[in-house]
């Protein structure tokens, strides 16, 4: 009987517990493996804390959302970060990752993340494992497939929340500002934004001139429009400028948090239009909940295809959505870069024509 195992590494988002669910039930349906989940990510690889997942484990998973198996997005085991006298260092605990990997018993390992998890995986790919990859992750940054699991439930988040806050805004004659995370691509912002009817949307693809932010809100004043909506990238900045951090996790293998452009954009339009200025910035809340009808298909289609790979012996791959299809991609050129949007994107021309500001 094969066995074979199950991580999920990075931030968590809805959709995670529906590949774990689809992973499981097919390997065990149709082909009567045994599937076991590795606890908390690579950390859980590192210590050896690993689970059996039954057929009755995964089912009523569906709907939840986090991931049953926990994770991490500050283990990397080929540079963990490690307190020794006071301070921290990075040690490589890859050896010991293969050497659990050979005591679990494992014929293959299936990682479920995005960019820096997919990166690790093709590591340990490169180092002998027998290593499938999902894209998972609610900036949709990770290169070669269409779409990752998990962003459309967070872009449904974040445009209920634009909706709400479209109602105070006109009620008191602000401006909103809503920050939604992103990192350095604008995906979630450009979506939720068009989705929710944001008048301005700032993105880190372009960076932007506050002079035409401000223009833009005088305009829609002078229009009788005595209220306008900012959607703002994490990883926006102005044109000459740089990125906001927000903090440095000395302990991650990524360590800086950005975050606070909703801020700076707030006091730029207030000092410039004395128009009053709110921030929302919706952080964490875009993870949570369950997910989305589209993400619970997605993952479970996801899940289903990653055995089918498995079983033809196809490792190294990523497995990808492009156009309607379900196919996959070498975990090398999926890690090669993250997936910004590009300047020709169709969906930059639908927000310009629906009068939406970019900022330039």
């Amino acid at each position: 009987m094969r066995r074979i195992g199950i991580l999920t590494g990075g931030g968590d988002c809805p959709g995670i517990n529906a590949v774990i669910r689809a992973v499981a039930k097919t390997a065990i349906n149709d082909y009567g493996w045994e599937v076991f989940g590795i606890e908390d990510g690579y950390l859980g690889l590192i210590e050896n804390r690993f689970r059996r997942l039954t057929y009755e484990d995964v089912s009523g998973i569906l709907t939840l959302g986090g991931t049953i198996l926990g994770t991490s997005n500050k283990t990397n085991p080929f540079a963990q970060p490690t307190k020794f006298k006071k301070r921290i260092v990075f040690r490589d605990f890859s050896r010991r990752c293969l050497n659990n990997f050979e005591k679990m018993k494992l014929e293959s390992l299936v990682c479920i993340g995005g960019d820096g998890t997919l990166r690790i995986a093709y590591k340990f790919f490169e180092k002998g494992v027998p290593v499938i990859g999902i894209p998972k992750t609610i900036d949709n940054d990770v290169w070669g497939t269409d779409q990752t699991f998990g962003f459309d439930s967070a872009v449904l988040n974040a445009t209920e929340a634009i909706d709400k806050l479209h109602t105070t805004a006109q009620s008191h004659h602000r401006v909103m500002i809503v920050e939604v995370m992103g990192r350095y691509a604008g995906w979630l912002a450009l979506c939720s934004g068009i989705a929710g009817g944001g008048d301005i949307i700032l993105i880190p693809e372009i960076p932007f001139s506050i002079e035409k932010v401000c223009e833009k809100v005088k305009e829609r004043s002078r229009r009788g429009k005595r209220f306008s909506i900012v959607v703002v990238a994490e990883g926006a900045y102005p044109q000459g400028g740089k990125m906001v951090v927000q903090r440095i996790v000395k302990d991650s293998p990524d360590p800086i948090r950005l975050g606070g452009i909703g801020n700076f954009v707030a006091k730029q339009i207030e000092d410039r239009t004395e128009i009053e200025c709110r921030v929302t910035v919706l952080g964490h809340l875009l993870r949570g909940g369950g997910p989305s009808a589209f993400d619970r298909i997605l993952a479970t289609r996801f899940g289903e295809y990653a055995v089918r790979l498995i079983k033809k012996g196809n490792f190294g791959e990523m497995v990808v959505l492009q156009g309607r299809e379900i196919g996959s991609l070498s975990l090398a050129e999926a890690v090669s870069r993250i997936k910004k949007i590009p300047p020709t994107h169709h969906l930059l021309k639908v927000a310009l024509a629906m009068g939406t500001s970019l900022g330039v």
